[in-house]
């Protein structure tokens, strides 16, 4: 495999600062399943209060965390409904099915923005033959629509419609911090109307490991338990909090620097013959960049940069996905422009 020296396969790729390391290695550790680990307590206290929840749980993972939330909100044999490009429905390998016996309903979305009407529609009827609506997931930012901003008046909106008819909703904020440096919005604001969120910690806040999900008291306590069933029970723990928590403190504001330079990538390569990248997508830290190359499909395209050193993965046969990240400098966005110009030249 050629050398990667720009790895805008994803913000996933980031690695721990020396400061990151430093701070993990003086870490009060304890017992995590028996609930005497205090990095790990206290990380859970700082998140429930960053999004204004009464508790909340750390997890391994972005997928365990909103698993969690699934099967604890749901019954086997109910339907959850949700935006057909979100990652639960795409990435998390058919876990709602296998964990919690629950069928996906995806509805489509503009930029992966549900239309409350479609949701309304969707929302089953009480009739013997259908199955009952259990849960409304939605995503933000958006990862396949681009790392697009999912707008607070229509979580708003579905969130009055959700309490209006007793279904839960959840919100899968992997990347809820992209959202909230974008737009200047707290992330309480956006939590407030959720029933239940995920906060990945090991994407653009640069931590190594873990998830965490938070909601009312008595829901994660029921989560708790689904944490051991599903594996996620970790002992010493704090050691990786540690670095949630260093991210919480350092890795937040400087997000800004990873949208600047998506708009820095998307304003230069959208002027390339055979590219077409929608500048409406490019909110935070994501770039999808359409291919309209004679020569090239989104495939051949993502090889030919690779053998360049530039990682890039594509989506599908006519999208390759570009994301910035902590470990991603301007003059590496400058660089990736280089070979992308020269590649998309060739005829």
């Amino acid at each position: 495999m050629p050398r990667i020296t720009i790895d805008l396969r994803s913000d996933t790729v980031t690695k721990p600062s020396q400061a990151m390391r430093n701070f993990i290695a003086h870490a009060d550790v304890g017992d995590d399943v028996y609930g005497e680990d205090p990095t790990v307590n206290l990380l859970e206290e700082r998140v429930a209060d960053l999004l204004g929840k009464e508790a909340a749980l750390y997890v391994p993972s972005g997928t365990m965390s909103n698993q969690i939330a699934i099967k604890t909100h749901t019954q086997p044999g109910q339907e959850v409904i949700c935006e057909e490009n979100c990652h639960i429905f795409n990435y998390e390998a058919g876990a709602p099915a296998f964990l919690s016996h629950v069928q996906m309903r995806p509805l489509h979305g503009e930029y992966g923005v549900l239309n409350i009407k479609d949701v309304e529609n969707a929302i089953r009827a009480d009739n013997l033959h259908l199955p009952p609506t259990g849960l409304i997931c939605v995503e933000n930012t958006h990862n396949r629509a681009g790392g697009t901003v999912y707008p607070l008046d229509n979580i708003s909106e579905l969130a009055n419609l959700t309490a209006q008819k007793g279904i839960p909703l959840h919100l899968d904020g992997a990347r809820l911090m992209n959202a909230v440096v974008a737009t200047g919005i707290p992330a309480k604001d956006w939590a407030s109307y959720a029933d239940s969120v995920s906060l990945c910690f090991s994407k653009g806040l640069g931590a190594p490991v873990g998830s965490v999900l938070s909601g009312p008291r008595d829901f994660i306590q029921r989560a708790r338990k689904y944490r051991k069933i599903f594996g996620g029970g970790m002992r010493q723990a704090g050691i990786l909090a540690a670095a949630c928590i260093f991210a919480l403190d350092n890795n937040v504001n400087r997000l800004k620097e990873d949208h600047e330079n998506a708009r820095l990538l998307a304003s230069e390569l959208k002027n390339l013959a055979g590219i077409f990248i929608d500048m409406k997508q490019v909110q935070t830290n994501m770039v999808m960049i359409y291919i309209r190359h004679p020569k090239y499909n989104s495939e051949t395209l993502s090889r030919a940069l690779l053998s360049k050193g530039l990682a890039a993965n594509a989506v599908d046969s006519e999208r390759i996905r570009a994301v910035t990240h902590l470990n991603i400098s301007k003059d590496q966005i400058l660089q990736a422009v280089e070979i992308f110009t020269k590649l998309m030249k060739e005829s």
